[in-house]
């Protein structure tokens, strides 16, 4: 069974950290691109960052440039998301998401599928 499990998520003061975790199971993710997204109440879902399948390559939406830190160690089958001097308005949870069908260049693309999605992990900033 193909599966994503994300973990790492909790509560932080504003200008805090967090690593989040991105574990994979039932495939080798050696072979995706990864993308992590987050979805805040009342809000619309967020493309945060993506990661080619070599890890050479990645992507930043424009709210965390800077911030945040997407990296993979294929070995563990992980992908990571470091956030630091994270901001009450980082609060959501925050999904990761594979894909092996597409190319790497287009992955924050809104509306782009990823075919398989982990559960989601809460994230919490205190002002």
């Amino acid at each position: 069974q193909l599966q994503l499990v994300e973990s790492g998520g909790g509560l932080v003061q504003s200008g805090g950290s967090l690593r989040l975790s991105c574990v994979a199971s039932g495939f080798i993710l050696d072979y995706y691109t990864i993308k992590w997204f987050r979805q805040a109440p009342g809000k619309e879902r967020e493309g945060v960052s993506c990661i080619s399948s070599s890890g050479t390559k990645t992507n930043y939406g424009d709210s965390v440039k800077g911030r945040f830190t997407i990296s993979r160690d294929n070995a563990k089958n992980t992908v990571y998301l470091q956030m630091n001097s994270l901001k009450p308005e980082d609060t959501a949870v925050y999904y990761c998401a594979a894909d092996n069908r597409k190319p790497f260049v287009g992955c924050l693309v809104n509306g782009r599928e990823y075919p398989y999605w982990g559960q989601g992990t809460q994230v919490t900033v205190s002002a």
